[in-house]
């Protein structure tokens, strides 16, 4: 009864998606002075405005109806209560724990996980303010001034895309971030940091990922060459769960910050992954950053559908991908310290929502996760917003935009804003052949001139976008912000009947690359052990780079 009540709700917005008109959002605004009130939620700092998209009152009185009958309500409980909503892995998925304070209550199925979590918290802090404070010191005596984290996909893009947004010349320590196991990466690296005063931190939860642990290696000779072993080790700390393994590289268990199964790995900032975030940006810019996605956490749980961000935030894709079948969306943060922001949001969304079957494993029969892609503006301006105004199928936006700068520029900061609300206006309105022409007589050119020019200057207009208004960036907004996304993505799994919070897809290439590397250093391939290009391909590397294998 459940799944035809959902599928009933799904055959009832894909009738209202059919009808002629569907996504024409003009109109809309022409019919209603008052839609921007209407269809613009608020909650902490974060002001969501969905008025420049196609859904009207039936649309959403829609997208409710298949938020009930998807039992997005039942969802969120589940999700908060701890029970097993990964359901191919058997786990819970709680990051909303990691931002909780004492007397909050989250459980992990029967267990109580506030006392380990809390502790883990307790340990970073100290270990913070000991590295601030000049309690631990580098072997000579001298006060860290660098950190360099060690990690990949969400021990990396997450904490990365946060110190790119709040650090300043005020921050702690100054923190890099090392990902791609390509060597030019590391020897890039070297060249900024000064091995002498580096805190290294190196963040797998096994203490296996392939590339973390070559460039890990590569981080320990250098450390090794310029302080000596002993000295290593007093420049290392790790956030992992594999004791045995960190011990074996060197590092002291005093220094491993560890964090559950329950933490999946691209909502694990707010976990001892967050260390480098802690470092780098100060101890009271942390804890701001996990108060405001507490703010966020406590509104999706509390909030009614019809006034919950991330529910409207993720009825809102819904509506794109599969009423008017858009397969993308552009992030466009208007603030440059947002730059990282669209590639966290890569793998937040697109590895949770990026699945082809059930949670039942049948086959969906319905489009799922898009394209995420994103720049900041305006250098988005020239170069893919092209293809925003005019290509052939509309890709829908969010536009990110601070009300108010943190620098004395004022006038640069206007000009930001405009840019940001002139083509999110630009998307809505277009410019029809009317306009064109109109344009183009009064600038003097000649009637044959513009019959020629005509289609290439129109704008069809109607192209949807979104935008969310933060009063200022800080960690507190931030921290808001990204929650915001994260229980968007719950909402859509939700929605769609997957798993959200799995990630097989990543596995498959990572099972391949232990042999394929093997070959490579052999300098030729298995017999019959590949298709033909992929064996090709070996066997041309080894000619090119006979020195690359033994």
């Amino acid at each position: 009864m459940e799944e035809n009540a959902r599928e009933a709700a799904w055959a009832a917005l894909m009738e209202l998606a059919e009808r002629p008109g569907a996504a024409a959002i003009r109109p809309l605004f022409a019919a209603d002075p008052d839609r921007f009130a209407r269809f613009s939620r608020q909650a902490g700092d974060v002001l969501l405005d969905f008025s420049k998209t196609a859904i009207s009152d039936a649309v959403l009185k829609a997208l409710l109806a298949l938020a009930e009958a998807s039992d997005v309500a039942g969802f969120r409980a589940r999700l908060f209560a701890g029970a097993a909503v990964n359901a191919t892995e058997g786990r819970a998925a709680l990051h909303m724990a990691l931002r909780a304070e004492p007397g909050d209550d989250f459980r992990a199925g029967t267990e109580d996980i506030m006392p380990e979590m809390l502790a883990v918290r307790a340990r970073m802090e100290e270990f913070t303010r000991a590295v601030h404070e000049g309690r631990i010191l580098t072997p000579t005596g001298q006060r860290f001034t660098d950190v360099l984290n060690i990690g990949i996909g969400g021990s990396d893009l997450g904490p990365a895309m946060v110190a790119r947004a709040l650090w300043t010349n005020g921050s702690p320590l100054r923190g890099h971030f090392l990902a791609n196991v390509d060597g030019h990466a590391w020897a890039e690296m070297q060249a900024k940091l000064d091995p002498a005063r580096t805190l290294v931190l190196v963040a797998s939860k096994t203490f296996t990922t392939q590339e973390t642990m070559a460039n890990a290696a590569l981080a320990r000779d250098w450390l090794r060459e310029a302080v000596g072993e002993a000295g290593a080790a007093q420049h290392m700390a790790a956030l992992s769960t594999n004791l045995a393994a960190t011990s074996a590289f060197g590092i002291a268990p005093e220094r491993v910050f560890g964090f559950r199964d329950w933490v999946g790995g691209r909502f694990s900032l707010w976990s001892a992954i967050g260390l480098s975030l802690a470092l780098t940006l100060g101890w009271d810019a942390f804890a701001r950053l996990l108060a405001g996605a507490r703010v966020m956490d406590q509104h999706f749980c509390d909030a009614p559908l019809p006034q919950n961000l991330p529910v409207l935030l993720a009825l809102v894709e819904a509506w794109h991908v599969n009423g008017l079948g858009y397969p993308s969306r552009a992030v466009l943060s208007y603030d440059e310290r947002l730059a990282r922001l669209p590639a966290h949001l890569q793998q937040l969304e697109m590895e949770s929502l990026g699945k082809r079957v059930a949670v039942s494993g049948a086959p969906l029969h319905r489009a799922s996760g898009p394209v995420v892609f994103g720049e900041p503006g305006t250098n988005a301006q020239h170069s893919f917003i092209q293809l925003l105004h005019q290509g052939t199928t509309p890709v829908p936006v969010d536009f990110i935009l601070i009300a108010r700068p943190d620098h004395a520029y004022a006038d640069s900061h206007r000009k930001l804003l405009a840019n940001g609300l002139a083509q999110a206006e630009a998307l809505l309105n277009g410019k029809d052949a009317a306009a064109v022409t109109a344009e183009m007589r009064a600038a003097g050119v000649a009637e044959a001139e513009i019959a020629r020019f005509l289609p290439h200057r129109i704008f069809p207009g109607d192209r949807p976008n979104v935008t969310m208004l933060l009063p200022r960036l800080d960690a507190y907004t931030l921290g808001q912000l990204v929650a915001l996304y994260e229980h968007k993505v719950a909402v859509l799994g939700a929605l769609w009947g997957i798993n959200p919070f799995d990630q097989w897809g990543v596995e498959l290439g990572k099972q391949l690359a232990g042999p394929i590397s093997a070959e490579l250093n052999a300098g030729k391939p298995r017999q019959g052990a590949h298709d033909g290009s992929t064996a090709g391909l070996i066997s041309r590397i080894a000619e090119i780079w006979p020195e690359g294998h033994a």
